[in-house]
């Protein structure tokens, strides 16, 4: 039989929202069904999600594919689009024989299964992310399984990335040169560097405040990038503001890297390829910080310059971005890159 799917409300003249159930059908042909009126969409589809988890027949289970579906449908136009884009890839390959179990079904030995049949394929990282988003997915619906599970063991990744200036010699000069540069550089994330339009730098400051990210076949853009910390604003040293200038553009709110994903992402490989390197686009921000650990960068300004977050509390990237010691580091860091491309330093 069917799995039952997730009920969608839909809101009323009067402003409340509605999500019906539906059950079957009466002994003259007509269809029935439960309804569920609340002042908000979410608590509407929470209680009719409710009813089928407890008040429908066994054969009509509630189950972990339709509590994952329900949990991303409430997480849509809250997470990052890369965020959810990963969770739906952990729903359709991960931890597959959980997916049909009713979710009260969900304990040690099921998930323990479901984690052994994964262990020889996937990563031990890739499971424990599968196996929090399903535990996630059922405290949505008030379900709180004790699980005591073994994981694989974690393997080293011994990866030998060429270095900063290896891959300075082999952008230069070509037409990805730009959102190489702003990556290993600036440290931003792939959707980071596709986001940012014209509008974003004022003289020498570039605000980094929007994602453009690619899946589904599409660009997604939202103007949020992944984590809070993420929005920051970065000196642009003079040789990336110079590149950025001589792209064409009619249109304050153009983008400055104007090449569809699947292009760049094919010459940067293409590239790679000729010089025998073997890394991904986002590890230009694990050269950027690798570089900026060379230099004894401190941790603060580091996770500010690359929008990362920490278990600490640290104020405000914008009270202290353009502060003494912050225009210090960047002098530092843009030395070191302007002395592989052969720019005079300043001063």
């Amino acid at each position: 039989m069917a799995r039952k799917s997730l009920p969608r409300a839909r809101q009323l003249k009067s402003g409340n929202w509605n999500a019906q159930v539906f059950l079957g059908f009466s002994d003259d042909g007509r269809k029935l069904r439960e309804s569920f009126t609340a002042p908000t969409k979410w608590e509407a589809e929470r209680a009719a999600a409710q009813f089928i988890l407890n008040g429908m027949k066994e054969a009509d289970r509630f189950t972990v594919a339709d509590a994952l579906d329900g949990y991303i449908k409430a997480k849509e136009n809250v997470l990052a689009p890369s965020t959810i884009r990963g969770y739906r890839i952990h729903r359709r390959n991960h931890l597959q024989s959980l997916m049909m179990l009713d979710v009260h079904e969900v304990n040690s030995f099921t998930m323990q299964q479901a984690i052994n049949e994964d262990a020889a394929q996937i990563s031990s990282k890739t499971i424990k992310e599968a196996k929090n988003l399903i535990c996630s997915a059922l405290r949505m619906y008030d379900i709180k399984p004790t699980l005591n599970v073994t994981f694989p063991a974690r393997k080293p990744k011994l990866k030998e990335l060429p270095t900063a200036e290896q891959v300075m010699n082999m952008v230069r000069g070509t037409d990805i040169e730009l959102p190489c540069l702003l990556a290993m550089w600036l440290s931003l994330r792939m959707g980071e560097v596709r986001g940012l339009q014209f509008c974003d730098l004022h003289d020498s400051v570039l605000t980094v405040c929007r994602s453009n990210i690619y899946f589904d076949g599409k660009n997604n853009i939202r103007d949020l990038n992944k984590t809070y910390k993420s929005t920051r604003r970065l000196t642009v040293p003079d040789y990336i503001k110079q590149l950025i200038e001589a792209v064409p553009h009619k249109k304050e709110d153009e983008f400055i890297v104007q090449m569809e994903y699947q292009t760049l992402r094919s010459k940067f490989y293409k590239l790679l390829e000729e010089r025998g390197y073997h890394m991904t686009f986002h590890d230009l921000r694990h050269l950027s910080a690798s570089v900026m650990l060379m230099l004894n960068i401190p941790d603060k300004y580091a996770m500010e310059r690359g929008g990362w977050s920490t278990n600490s509390t640290l104020k405000s990237v914008y009270q202290h971005t353009f502060s003494d010691e912050r225009k210090k580091v960047d002098k530092k860091i843009d030395d070191y890159f302007n002395s592989i491309i052969g720019t005079p330093k300043e001063g």
